[in-house]
């Protein structure tokens, strides 16, 4: 007699593809090789559509709510799954290369707890790596919008039930028994009469001389791992200094350089007047222009500063000398949409919201090494679009895109920089003039002042009110700018954006920049409340490459949170509400109010607080997640007028209480430090995160005067929940923090000072409270007075 089935141990069979696949029953593929590896055909995955809520006046649903960026990426990445694949080694090791960015988010950790529960093995025999560029994947290498998770999910799991079914139908036809009578766990199969094989020794008797088709089925009990606090599996590494960045691989000759940058945005290089005497200072070994600046390759990073700092160079104009914040602001309002007319009888409320441009510096500065060579090049440098990088820079040199080779070291962050290889470009273009391998670095000052900015937008909401209803709500957004031009990750939807003509395209640069703008906005822009009939907008200003913008942790959905949860706060002072049961009584759907509810448990709201004192609450959905933040603020004197050296101290977030609900969480304590990570820039970005922009020139120069979240408004109290699993595939929570913070922090600032805050961040018109370093030279001499301000 046969044995039962057994629903973790799926059924093998040869060259034959089912005829239909159940809800956990797929199709993998065994890939023809020498040791096991597998793939996946995954072409259709659960439905993700949801459905808003009733309520007295339901709002229409918005594009978002029924297919949103999500949505569109993963369906995007369908045709080229099948390019993946988990290897197992005879070691027993599990091996699989991550076609994304690793920048601190955890994501090669959460892999691993998904691969490790599918395939029944130790989370210490996974290792998952970092792909180099992979242009067969097409779409399927981009990492942005929260998306790794949704787009990998359901491939990762498919691939790694392929490997274990593989091994267990190996063991069973090596031990005589029906694969129905086989088990698999912590690494081995297990047959039923006591035998024991490990997948390393089965590696190679899985593996098959052709591709072949195995019905496979994913498993269906909680593994070990998903949903679990796990910690990082490269935290050793990091802590250790083991973890290897781009500017720490030993690449032969691959000597320091550093640029020379114009004194405007943009500004180009008309002569080089000194060239033959920095040439022959001490260390220096090139010196020569490239497209955006003056390189200097030479023996060490601090001589490459020397002769930055005595370069005489001859700058032509930016694209914004002339102009400022003000005028920078008046331009983007001036291509506000008009807003459609309302009723004679409706009660209007409107207001108008500033956010201003911040920067994009990461932690590790933008850092790139590049050999190349006549007929090939090989380059290093941490990429969210590693396919388009590559492709960029094999049309730059002419060669082949199969004669370029790009390896994705880890980021020291990214949250959007990383989507723009800039500093890959320049060590490119610096080892091509050079003839010689370079490791290129920007100094802090090219990051604050050349960097990559977020975008500044101008959010016109109105709602119009009757009786004790919301009976419409719309919002207008105008930006700057933000740049597309990367695409979907490939050359042929960026250079689309781009309206490149090196690739056929004639249209208008604006235009094709503007076209992906919208269709972003439109697929990631909500509105969590019914408000009733529900309208928004884009438009933007000036070309992609007026200003040197991107995504900074998100891209709208930050300002338009933060602009609409202020508006909320208005709308509830309007009704005699406060924020909360506002909130709570327009949210669109029950599992929202719980996440809110959790928040104001969590935060005991509406609590007795000191004048100058307040709390306040916010919500945002986003990446099919809802986050909650309650947040408490001090704003008096004494601690506003707080003296730190060459600082500012301003008010401080004294606590802040978050929840989410992300659908399934893979790693719970994961989420809580990307959720706390998205408290700091929430709060920089409300309260003191700007660059200032004079002349064509960002004031800021390097982190000591931008005025990210410091240690002085840490929160004394920070607690996170993450609500219990209630669906197959969980959203994204890279940026689902930032939003709902951004507006917790704002409004309780409104709340505590009384002041109608319109414009972000709060304190943009204070004074800067430094001194603003000289552009010319562009690197500030390094400090040498530290000691004098050890305490």
């Amino acid at each position: 007699m046969s044995a039962s089935p057994r629903p973790d141990v799926a059924t093998a069979v040869d060259a034959i593809a089912p005829t239909g696949t159940t809800r956990r029953q797929f199709v993998g593929y065994v890939l023809a090789g020498t040791t096991l590896a597998v793939t996946a055909d995954l072409t259709l995955t659960p439905s993700t559509a949801r459905a808003a809520g009733a309520t007295p006046i339901p709002s229409n649903p918005t594009l978002s709510d029924a297919y949103d960026f999500l949505d569109a990426y993963r369906d995007a990445c369908l045709p080229t799954n099948h390019h993946l694949k988990i290897e197992i080694t005879p070691q027993g090791k599990a091996v699989f290369a991550l076609p994304r960015q690793e920048a601190g988010q955890g994501i090669t950790t959460s892999f691993a707890q998904v691969i490790a529960d599918e395939l029944d093995m130790r989370i210490e025999d996974v290792k998952v790596t970092l792909a180099d560029a992979r242009p067969e994947l097409i779409f399927n290498q981009l990492t942005g919008g929260s998306t790794a998770h949704f787009s990998l999910w359901m491939p990762i799991k498919m691939m790694a039930a392929t490997a274990r079914t593989a091994l267990a139908a190996a063991a069973a036809e090596k031990w005589g028994v029906p694969v129905s009578a086989v088990t698999t766990r912590d690494g081995a199969v297990f047959g039923p009469d006591g035998q024991r094989a490990t997948y390393g020794s089965l590696s190679q008797l899985a593996a098959s001389t052709i591709t072949k088709p195995l019905d496979v089925k994913l498993k269906s009990k909680p593994g070990k791992y998903v949903g679990q606090d796990v910690g990082r599996v490269d935290a050793l590494d990091m802590v250790t200094g083991a973890k290897k960045f781009a500017g720490d691989l030993p690449v032969p000759n691959a000597l320091p350089t550093m640029i020379c940058r114009p004194p405007t945005l943009n500004g180009t290089v008309q002569s080089i007047e000194n060239l033959e005497q920095v040439k022959a200072m001490p260390g220096v070994t090139d010196v020569g222009a490239i497209s955006r600046g003056v390189a200097v390759r030479a023996r060490t990073f601090g001589q490459c500063i020397d002769a930055i700092r005595a370069l005489k160079v001859t700058w032509g104009g930016g694209t914004v000398d002339n102009e400022n914040n003000d005028t920078l602001t008046e331009k983007v309002a001036a291509v506000l949409l008009p807003l459609a007319p309302t009723l004679p009888t409706d009660e209007v409320i409107q207001e108008d919201y500033v956010c201003h441009y911040r920067s994009g510096s990461p932690m590790e500065p933008n850092t790139a090494v590049a050999d190349v060579r006549p007929d090939r090049a090989e380059v290093w440098g941490a990429a969210n679009m590693p396919i388009v990088t590559l492709q960029r820079i094999a049309m730059m040199l002419n060669l082949p895109e199969d004669n370029v080779t790009l390896h994705c070291p880890p980021a020291g962050g990214s949250f959007g920089r990383k989507l723009f290889s800039d500093a890959i470009y320049e060590a490119v273009e610096a080892s091509a003039l050079f003839g010689k391998p370079v490791k290129l670095m920007w100094h802090r000052a090219d990051d604050a002042r050349h960097g990559r900015m977020h975008p500044m937008m101008v959010n016109r909401v109105r709602a119009t009110k009757q009786g004790g209803s919301i009976t419409s709500f719309a919002m207008s957004s105008a930006s700057s700018a933000c740049d597309w031009t990367h695409g979907l990750g490939e050359i042929i939807s960026g250079s689309a954006a781009a309206q490149d003509p090196r690739l056929g395209f004639t249209g208008n640069k604006e235009l094709g920049n503007l076209s992906v703008a919208v269709a972003f906005y439109q697929l990631v822009t909500t509105v969590p409340y019914n408000f009733g009939p529900t309208a928004l907008y884009l438009n933007e200003v000036f070309s992609y490459d007026t200003l040197p913008t991107s995504a900074v942790r998100n891209v709208y959905s930050p300002d338009v949170a933060v602009s609409r949860e202020l508006f909320v706060d208005k709308l509830a002072d309007n009704f005699g509400m406060d924020g909360y049961e506002f909130r709570r009584a327009f949210l669109k759907n029950d599992r929202m109010r719980a996440v809110l509810d959790k928040v104001a448990e969590m935060g005991n709201w509406g609590r007795s607080m000191p004048e100058g004192t307040a709390q306040a609450i916010a919500f945002h959905e986003e990446y099919q997640a809802y986050v909650a933040t309650l947040m408490e603020i001090d704003c008096r004197p004494a601690m506003v007028n707080r003296k730190i050296r060459e600082a500012y101290t301003g008010p401080r977030i004294t606590k802040t209480f978050m929840a989410i609900d992300v659908g399934n969480p893979i790693n719970p304590r994961n989420i809580k430090a990307q959720l706390m990570g998205g408290a700091m820039d929430g709060i920089a970005q409300a309260l003191t995160a700007a660059c200032h922009i004079k002349d064509g020139t960002v004031q800021e120069a390097s982190w000591d005067n931008y005025r990210y979240t410091r240690q002085w408004n840490v929160p004394y109290v920070f607690d996170c929940h993450v609500m219990p699993a209630n669906r197959e595939i969980g959203g994204g929570v890279g940026e689902a923090g930032v939003a709902a913070a951004q507006g917790a922090a704002a409004c309780a600032y409104a709340k505590a000072t009384g002041k109608n805050i319109t414009e972000i961040p709060v304190n943009f018109r204070e004074p800067l409270g430094f001194v603003v370093k000289p552009t010319v030279p562009p690197i500030p001499q390094s400090p040498v007075n530290g000691r004098r301000f050890a305490r």
